[in-house]
């Protein structure tokens, strides 16, 4: 990973709402279920506290290897061959097989996260949004095993008929403005002189 150096007036302002936008209670919800699909130890390396922050989280992550186990198990064969070299070139792959793997599963591309958003550990919330899109589409897909995320909804395309999409041509619609109610009937027409009437009025 290449040193990135401190961060200075907007390059700062930015990490600082995407540091803001991570929550940990939801990371530790999201590691719960990799750990009970996949059964992997996800404890950060060199600490047996659990993980305490997000760059725990993003440690536990970065190499990819519970990711791709977690979408070989939600669906088999998505990653056929899991990099576990330690080595960064082989730990990006493993993310963007992933990645990929997500895609083919379903979740469409503002689901997921950018490799670099993970390996640099920057805007780590997007990991956080993006494993739990992929437990709501485990949901849809009625996943044999725990589940995290809201379900993603099945499609309900309403197909009407040419007589029917004639008729709605001939109403309009209330954000268009409402056809009820007070009108300017009666009113002075634009440019009309202002009738004096002898009582005042």
């Amino acid at each position: 990973m290449a040193y990135q150096g401190p961060a200075y007036g907007l390059s700062r302002d930015c990490m600082l709402k995407a540091q803001a936008k991570f929550n940990l209670q939801d990371a530790l919800v999201a590691l719960k279920w990799i750990r009970d699909v996949t059964q992997l130890n996800l404890d950060p390396p060199g600490s047996d506290k659990g993980v305490q922050d997000q760059i725990d989280f993003a440690n536990v992550l970065k190499d990819g290897i519970a990711l791709c186990t977690l979408i070989n198990r939600l669906q088999p064969g998505t990653v056929s061959k899991i990099n576990t070299m330690k080595a960064p070139f082989k730990e990006r792959e493993n993310l963007e097989m992933f990645l990929k793997g997500c895609e083919m599963y379903g979740l469409k591309r503002h689901d997921l996260f950018q490799v670099n958003d993970l390996y640099e550990k920057k805007n780590l919330y997007t990991i956080v949004n993006c494993i739990f899109a992929l437990g709501g589409m485990a949901k849809k897909k009625a996943f044999d095993g725990p589940t995290i995320g809201v379900k993603v909804a099945d499609e309900n395309k309403r197909i009407f008929s040419k007589e029917k999409l004639e008729m709605g041509k001939t109403i309009i619609g209330l954000q268009s403005g409402s056809n009820q109610g007070a009108s300017q009937r009666g009113m002075t027409p634009y440019g009309a002189p202002r009738q004096i009437l002898p009582d005042g009025r």
